[in-house]
């Protein structure tokens, strides 16, 4: 029986993007109602907490220092430095960032989503290290889970709604193309994920109370019961990047298990991927 074990206690209302920063050797996640970023060190159990101006969909540490955040309008930076600056600015109104990730090449992916998460209302776009910005897919509902293969040639990607979990190839450009369906989900929405170093990809089950794992031909092959009913999103972290830490969500629920809004974590699943930090 997978050991899971309870990393940070903690009640957020939309715990989500659970991201292993190697160079500090702490998770990053955030809360995204509470418009809160939190850190913790396994290492030493410090943490901390900074509190956003806006809805924080997802933070990401950056190459130079500090943190990227996928805020309600747009893409900022807190350098720690100069404090928070925008890098990129589109102002919807019902709409807010939600997931994102850093590709291999050091360019922040962000997806939005309209707050009553109609269809169509949501984006995916790639903001490159060099401030230039690109939406690539128009028509989302709810954008969440992205990651890339061992080897970069491919991008995975979930439009929760669809319950549907997508792979593309990456052309020489880093642009996604010949979209197609790895799997579909049953238990559940598939919210956020990662790419082990396997290629097997592991999708937190949003209403599903679980991890699945699947194979890079689409073959479930592993399922971590979870005690909460919606885990949000996966991320491999520690020193060797096998422990896998889980963040988990409380809002919608009328009677919450305990731990939900809590950081979950097992230890020793699998073997992850080095994530990269952006490169803006």
């Amino acid at each position: 029986m997978t050991a899971v074990e309870v990393a940070v206690h903690e009640h957020a209302t939309l715990g989500e993007g659970p991201t292993w920063d190697s160079r500090e050797q702490r998770l990053i996640w955030v809360d995204i109602l509470g418009s809160r970023v939190h850190t913790y060190d396994p290492g030493t159990g410090r943490r901390t907490v900074m509190v956003t101006e806006q809805h924080v969909g997802a933070a990401k540490p950056r190459t130079g220092g500090g943190l990227v955040v996928n805020l309600r309008d747009g893409v900022g930076v807190y350098d720690g430095i100069d404090g928070f600056r925008w890098l990129y600015r589109e102002l919807v109104p019902g709409r807010r960032g939600n997931d994102a990730a850093v590709a291999p090449d050091g360019a922040l992916w962000f997806g939005t989503m309209r707050y009553d998460e109609a269809a169509g209302g949501g984006t995916l776009s790639r903001l490159a290290p060099d401030g230039s910005a690109r939406t690539v897919l128009d028509s989302v509902a709810v954008s969440n889970g992205i990651g890339w293969g061992p080897d970069g040639r491919l991008m995975y990607y979930v439009d929760s709604p669809t319950r549907s979990i997508d792979v593309f190839d990456l052309g020489d450009d880093q642009l996604p193309v010949n979209r197609r369906q790895l799997a579909a989900v049953t238990d559940g929405f598939p919210d956020g994920l990662t790419v082990d170093a396997d290629g097997c990809v592991w999708v937190a089950l949003w209403d599903g109370g679980a991890i699945h794992r699947y194979t890079p031909d689409g073959n479930l092959d592993r399922v971590i019961e979870l005690p909460v009913l919606r885990p949000t999103a996966c991320a491999f972290g520690g020193p060797d990047l096998t422990d896998l830490y889980i963040t988990t969500a409380r809002t919608g629920l009328e009677a919450p298990h305990p731990l939900s809004g809590s950081v979950l974590v097992v230890p020793g699943a699998g073997k992850g991927l080095h994530q990269a930090a952006f490169a803006g």
